[in-house]
């Protein structure tokens, strides 16, 4: 019985930093934009090549 007088505060504070941790969550804009990160692994694009490369003064 002594127990439950532990885990059940114990209980309580964990569901308030669950419920404070999505609240700033969502507060920071964590869930604005949910599809296009994953789109954007699937994306074909290339690296473009660095200002020297671009320049015609690379090494090689």
């Amino acid at each position: 019985m002594i127990i439950l007088l532990m885990l059940i505060p114990l209980s309580l504070m964990l569901l308030a930093v669950a419920i404070g941790s999505f609240v700033w969550a969502v507060r920071k804009g964590q869930f604005d934009d949910m599809d296009t990160p994953a789109i954007d692994i699937l994306s074909d694009d290339r690296p473009l090549p660095n200002a020297e490369q671009r320049e015609g003064r690379g090494h090689g």
